[in-house]
């Protein structure tokens, strides 16, 4: 089943998919571990400087053979795609869904940009996902509020085509100092008016029943990062602090059984039903 399907799907359910950001075999291993214990869909994502760290092919194959390796159903996605040669280059590989990012442009030049990858990705069924509003990303300031207005999401989605679309509504990249408080007034607003799957970035630290209330009111990928790459890395340091271990093959897998842990958490928040507090 292709992405935008699968969007398609689960959009008149109130269901999401949880998309993961992998950096390298043993946090790509650690994600795969715990869809595959939990049964779950799962979405796979590349940055551009994951890209880069390791090679376009290279990332890929390695996604897709996870995929059929530990038995998950999943898809490959660019997750904040900054030029339109960076999409045509994945789409071109064989990545499932792209997104680009215009953000930070004028709202006239992300629909035009946007509205070409678009077009682009019509050549290869792919999905594409695009963002309006301000998510702070981890260099950026949190101080500064833009939230994604209802009328803007209208226009848009309407001028684009887009499939998905990233919006602000008081996450952001990256850890909080504070519990983020989201806007669902402003989520169910841009529902209405969208009528297509939105996506939830900034993940990482957002509580529970807030992500399922989401959901619940029309977000369909979940994105998590920040926590992938923390926890790994908080586990790896301690290891070492205790062994004078060089073989990798020893120290990596107590780091890689700590993600599968995390995510395990996280496909069981996804896909566990809203119930509202009385």
């Amino acid at each position: 089943m292709k992405m935008k399907e699968k969007f398609a799907e689960i959009n008149k359910v109130q269901k999401a998919l949880l998309a993961t950001n992998f950096y390298n075999f043993e946090t790509l291993k650690g994600v795969l571990l715990a869809a595959q214990q939990e049964q779950s869909d799962i979405i796979l994502q590349l940055t551009q400087k994951s890209i880069d760290y390791m090679g376009l092919e290279n990332a890929l194959a390695l996604a897709k053979a996870g995929l059929k390796t530990y038995g998950v159903t999943g898809w490959v996605h660019l997750d904040h795609g900054g030029s339109i040669e960076l999409v045509e280059a994945c789409l071109k590989a064989g990545f499932d869904s792209v997104m680009y990012d215009g953000s930070e442009l004028p709202l006239a030049q992300n629909i035009e940009n946007t509205k070409k990858v678009v077009q682009l990705a019509a050549n290869y069924g792919a999905n594409v996902e695009a963002e309006l509003g301000y998510i702070a990303k981890l260099e950026q300031s949190h101080d500064k509020v833009a939230f994604t207005r209802p009328q803007d999401a209208q226009l848009f989605v309407e001028e684009t085509g887009v499939d998905t679309l990233a919006v602000a509504i008081g996450t952001a990249h990256g850890f909080y100092k504070e519990t983020p408080k989201l806007d669902f007034e402003r989520l169910k607003a841009i529902k209405e008016v969208a009528q297509i799957p939105l996506v939830l970035h900034g993940g990482s630290g957002v509580p529970v029943p807030d992500v399922q209330r989401a959901i619940s009111l029309g977000v369909c990928k979940v994105n998590v990062a920040t926590e992938i790459k923390n926890i790994f890395m908080k586990t790896l340091k301690t290891l070492l602090t205790e062994t004078d271990e060089i073989d990798l093959r020893q120290v990596f897998p107590p780091a890689t059984a700590s993600i599968t842990k995390l995510i395990q958490g996280k496909l069981k928040m996804v896909n566990d039903v809203y119930q509202p507090t009385v």
